[in-house]
């Protein structure tokens, strides 16, 4: 008899990487060993272009409205589910009600992160209805749950303090679809970010020495911005391009130096390493702050490359950009890192073998 999961998340499937590389890569997989996957999402296209603009309140109070029913159409068919599995969070409010009922019901309640969800975070957009949101309701889920899921070391300890069974399962990388195209281009280097206007700010980290590599080569270097549309920069003549599910390879391919610059904070340190591993799975050399489970994908030098301080940042990706065999070296190495480590073929039986457990 096959076994049935209901996945609670904000976005609809193939919206936003968190859960593409946390869990929705898995649901062939997991449909081929016995579990029928469902995905119950609160973001329709519709409400995604609105919910991360500045204002439209009026709007943004009939997507919590008709969020509320969702959830409560998911609570009304909450014991025809073997597994109950949250991304995150329920509803994107303080309320952990739903959390509780799910945790009634027959199913097992399984809980999964990626970052530091229990510090205060908030998109620009939405920064007046901050009010609504309560990390500390992180603490109360994971404490009713059966399992929870974490992304990275890090986040795993915050978890074992309030739940003794957690498992670690980092961010992966489908690697069948992760291979770099050719792309048609001159002969000046690009260096390249990718992330979303949620992220733009870590971005914004790297500027100083981007300003000074600018300087120092001029017309050989070029940069490239995805996933914030509405982000320029006129000192580095950026206009950021938007994400696009249906072009995303060919976009990350033109990049030759991929960037994930991170400021030092609590926030940080639980991310997992999601930019950094596409480049990587791309054989895209990059240099990444050595900020949380960066340090732990990275072998300095060997499949990538890792900066703190700005001169270290200009040293580091202008040796990459004066030398192209030192790029196919380490892009080479970094994909192999990807693909023993990182990638859904490496890490689909941890999914499946901790669900049979938890059913058993």
């Amino acid at each position: 008899m096959r076994k049935k999961i209901l996945f609670i998340a904000s976005h609809r499937k193939d919206r936003a990487p968190g859960q593409r590389f946390r869990f929705e890569q898995y649901f062939d997989y997991l449909n081929q060993h016995g579990f029928t996957c469902e995905l119950s999402f609160l973001l329709d296209e519709k409400s995604d272009k609105v919910f991360y603009k500045p204002g439209h309140y009026f709007s943004k109070l009939v997507i919590f409205i008709r969020s509320y029913f969702i959830r409560f159409k998911n609570l009304l068919q909450k014991n025809d589910y073997d597994i109950i599995f949250i991304f995150r969070e329920a509803l994107m409010t303080r309320s952990v009600y739903f959390e509780k009922q799910f945790r009634k019901s027959k199913a097992k309640l399984v809980f999964d992160f990626d970052d530091a969800i229990w510090h205060f975070d908030i998109s620009e957009a939405n920064k007046n209805l901050g009010w609504l949101k309560n990390p500390e309701k992180t603490e109360k889920i994971i404490s009713i749950s059966n399992l929870v899921i974490a992304g990275n070391n890090y986040l795993a300890d915050y978890a074992k303090r309030h739940n003794a069974c957690v498992h670690i399962i980092p961010t992966t990388i489908d690697t069948d679809y992760h291979k770099k195209k050719t792309i048609k281009k001159d002969n000046r280097i690009c260096i390249g970010w990718t992330g979303s206007h949620t992220t733009i700010q870590h971005f914004e980290y790297a500027i100083p020495m981007l300003k000074k590599l600018k300087d120092k080569y001029r017309d050989k270097i070029y940069f490239k911005v995805i996933g914030d549309e509405n982000y320029f920069n006129t000192d580095l003549s950026i206009q950021g391009i938007k994400w696009s599910l249906k072009d995303e390879i060919e976009q990350l391919s033109e990049i030759d130096i991929g960037i994930m610059p991170l400021p030092e904070n609590e926030w940080t340190k639980g991310k997992c390493g999601f930019k950094g591993l596409q480049y990587m799975a791309l054989e895209i050399p990059c240099v990444m702050s050595p900020i949380g489970v960066n340090s732990e994908i990275i072998s300095d030098g060997v499949n990538g490359f890792l900066a703190d301080k700005e001169d270290e940042w200009v040293e580091k990706i202008s040796m990459l950009i004066e030398n192209a065999e030192l790029r196919k070296k380490i892009g080479t190495e970094a994909r192999k890192t990807v693909i023993e480590k990182y990638s859904v073929e490496s890490n689909k039986e941890k999914y499946l073998n901790i669900f049979n457990r938890l059913l058993s």
